[in-house]
């Protein structure tokens, strides 16, 4: 059984550091893109067993220690009466963009059983899985698929999305709310699903400055952690260098950092009791195995041996990334940090 994974996410000792990659399912195998010939993203995601192929092709490939959910972040909004696609090279798009109070009061409360795809996913891979790798769920924050939602595709400033929040405050408040409700309802059903750990991916967040995060964000996040007390969580955002004591403290066991901020300045910043998920700038492993062995050597002397570590890249895997880069890389984090069963002991003993 491969539990280190798990262990990290709970602080407890590992026998050695636990990998795996944003964007990990798909995208640089040349198995998926084969799929990806014969169907959609949507379509991938919406068929358990296509879907739990393409989740677990890193594990198999790779050897990373947990199997992340191959879905899009936007699926769960469907329900919810949100019409939208996946465009190829651009990202999704929403029909009808919200712009007014009474767009957000039309939205239909979530019900997780219209997304039985992605729970009949979830025991599939845990399934295959048994015990081989941790299985993540996830979910978008409600400030990115606000985002998303009000600006009706992806944005480089997301300026339209946070004129809404300023000039129309209380309709602000009502979506976040409606998708905080919509999150927990998502991520318990994953959890009874089979998953071990919850990710909650805001990843525009960084747009905001700590003001506008205390006042628009932290309390709806702050909510949707303190709903899943009891399953290890991570939070991750990108460009949130300015904003890591505020999400260490909105919540979330393991913080996520991308490459922009130096790991160990982190580590101080969110104090004692949570741990790190980071931080590799994936750029790295287009420039060959020096670069990013060197980049990685870095990461590791940053986190220091210190419990609740979990190695990634500052963000996602990117497309043209070589394969046997990424598993020589898992190769190396394993070895570098490998402990002894003695010296696992110790670390564990008071």
């Amino acid at each position: 059984m491969n539990d280190r994974f798990l262990r990290a996410c709970r602080l407890e000792p590992v026998d050695a550091t636990p990998i795996w990659f944003m964007r990990q399912a798909g995208r640089s195998f040349a198995a998926y893109r084969r799929l990806r010939e014969r169907y959609g993203i949507l379509e991938l995601a919406k068929t358990p067993d296509l879907c739990a192929e393409v989740t677990l092709m890193p594990v198999h490939e790779l050897g990373v220690d947990a199997a992340v959910l191959f879905a899009d972040i936007m699926l769960p909004l469907e329900p919810m009466g949100v019409g939208l696609r996946i465009e190829p090279e651009i990202g999704p798009i929403i029909d009808r963009p919200i712009r007014s109070a009474a767009d957000v009061a039309a939205l239909r409360p979530f019900d997780p059983a219209e997304v039985s795809f992605t729970l009949d996913a979830i025991r599939l891979i845990r399934q295959e899985l048994d015990g081989r790798a941790g299985v993540i769920g996830f979910s978008g924050a409600p400030f990115t698929l606000a985002c998303y939602l009000i600006e009706g595709r992806p944005s480089r400033d997301f300026a339209t999305a946070k004129a809404f929040m300023y000039r129309e405050p209380a309709a602000w408040h009502d979506l976040m709310e409606r998708l905080s409700v919509m999150v927990v309802a998502y991520l318990h059903a994953q959890v009874e699903a089979g998953a071990d750990v919850l990710q909650v991916f805001d990843s525009w967040v960084g747009g905001l400055g700590p003001a506008d995060y205390v006042e628009f964000v932290q309390p709806h996040v702050r909510a949707i952690f303190a709903a899943l007390a009891g399953t290890p969580t991570i939070h991750f955002g990108t460009g949130t260098s300015a904003l890591i004591e505020l999400l260490a403290d909105a919540g979330g066991d393991i913080i996520g950092v991308d490459h922009r901020v130096s790991l160990s300045n982190a580590w101080k910043r969110i104090g004692p009791g949570r741990g790190i998920q980071g931080n590799l700038d994936s750029a790295r492993l287009l420039a060959g195995w020096e670069a990013t062995r060197g980049g990685a050597q870095v990461v590791l002397d940053e986190a220091a041996g210190r419990r609740g570590h979990v190695f990634n890249l500052g963000h996602g895997v990117l497309p043209q990334t070589d394969t046997d880069l990424l598993r020589r890389l898992v190769d190396f984090v394993h070895e570098e940090t490998a402990r002894t069963e003695t010296s696992v002991r110790a670390i564990a003993s008071p």
